[in-house]
């Protein structure tokens, strides 16, 4: 890596058609950061008039891998394994993700353009214009999990919650407010909602992507040949990324800023280190509950046969409630209510997976059904419309009502042995 005087401290804020953007000098390279709303057509026309002047032999984008093969390969969702899914614990994460695309694409069908179409756009003219193509953001599995390990168990279910309601709400986005998204002070998604009210929501979802992004940037630049690269981001990222890139006005050497770039980059990809304790909550709880029936047998056969006959009336009625609002078949159903009261005890397996693979069973889904993922979560009845969906639907409303059973069981029965 060859040595250059760089001009490092030289960034600056350039107001361009109301369009919000901002230039900066590193290592002797330009770099140009646009700020754009995932929904705006005028953010697409922007990049496109921006790549069309030739001036930018390299495109950087608010992409991670995964969302780039994504978008490039539209029927990647066909791939699932929706199984796997379930098994992995990730689907309150593709759950998570489906509601968060279908508000964009909700957005986006009022004003007749697709989510994503300025990224889109800077794909198509990077490669019409023969630029290389840079993925800056992190990879968006890994930002999830920090957040889950950031968020306690009710605030996961808030957010999934408030997700899936801004599915379901009717009130119309005008085109004014998608534009406003481009100030910098309100993000780009959904999760700003969440994220602007709680610090360690904020936090993995949008300043470390900002360090994130613009330590990519470092990297390009001190590695690549690409002498002008234009980077195109969400608005809400701007003034993190330029915040960022500011603080490292004082390094003076592209040795030693791709050494800066490299060590911030390695530590926001590190998956936190879970935590052992939580491990032994289930079992403790399952202790406590095995304890309370032993103490209750002991008392009397018939208290101990009540609080027996408790746990799978309140467990399994209540996960059955919840299959049965997710519009399950009606052997899931039944299956919710016999597995509760049974996998509550056994923290390895949850009543979720029992009646996932139930309803997979007995309606597995077939290619039409992932080919219209997206397009059918973008309205409430198509979440119980589309097998996927509703299978997911089916995991997460059963396991919630299992939860809550295993809780409300478990005060029933300590309340009978106190009396």
């Amino acid at each position: 890596m060859e040595q250059q005087n760089t001009d490092i401290n030289s960034a600056s804020s350039i107001p361009e058609q109301d369009e919000p953007i901002f230039k900066h000098t590193l290592a002797g390279k330009s770099i140009t950061v646009l700020g754009t709303a995932h929904v705006s057509k005028a953010s697409a026309d922007k990049v496109k008039e921006l790549l069309e002047t030739g001036a930018y032999d390299g495109v950087a984008i608010e992409l991670c891998p995964s969302r780039y093969s994504s978008m490039i390969d539209p029927d990647s969702l066909a791939k699932m394994d929706l199984f796997k899914v379930f098994k992995e614990g990730k689907a309150s994460m593709v759950i998570a993700s489906l509601a968060l695309g279908a508000y964009q694409q909700k957005m986006a069908e009022e004003f007749g353009i697709e989510p994503g179409a300025e990224m889109r756009m800077a794909i198509e003219q990077a490669e019409a214009k023969h630029c290389n193509i840079h993925l800056i953001d992190r990879e968006v599995g890994t930002t999830l999990k920090r957040v889950y390990n950031n968020v306690p168990w009710w605030k996961k279910m808030a957010i999934i919650g408030g997700l899936l309601g801004s599915v379901v709400t009717s009130e119309k986005v005008s085109e004014e407010e998608i534009e406003r998204l481009k100030e910098g002070d309100i993000l780009e998604t959904t999760f700003s909602q969440f994220a602007e009210e709680a610090k360690e929501l904020y936090t993995p979802l949008i300043d470390e992507r900002d360090r994130y992004m613009a330590a990519k940037l470092e990297q390009i630049v001190t590695e690549s040949d690409n002498q002008s690269i234009l980077a195109v981001v969400g608005a809400g990222h701007l003034k993190g990324i330029e915040s960022y890139l500011a603080k490292d006005e004082e390094i003076t050497t592209p040795e030693a800023l791709h050494e800066k770039a490299q060590s911030t980059i390695e530590q926001l990809e590190a998956l936190p280190e879970k935590s052992k304790w939580p491990k032994f909550i289930p079992w403790i709880i399952v202790l406590v509950l095995l304890i309370g029936f032993g103490i209750g047998f002991s008392k009397s056969t018939d208290l101990g046969l009540q609080m027996v006959i408790w746990w799978v009336m309140i467990n399994g009625s209540l996960s059955a409630l919840g299959a049965a609002l997710a519009k399950g078949h009606p052997l899931t159903v039944i299956g919710a209510f016999i597995a509760a009261p049974i996998t509550s005890l056994n923290p390895t397996i949850g009543a979720g997976m029992v009646t996932a693979a139930i309803e997979l069973y007995l309606r597995k889904p077939n290619v039409g059904d992932f080919s219209a993922l997206r397009k059918d979560t973008t309205h409430i009845s198509g979440w119980w419309k589309n097998k996927v969906a509703r299978t997911m639907l089916v995991f997460f409303f059963s396991t919630l009502g299992s939860a809550v059973g295993t809780y409300v069981a478990g005060f029933k029965i300590f309340e009978s042995l106190v009396k």
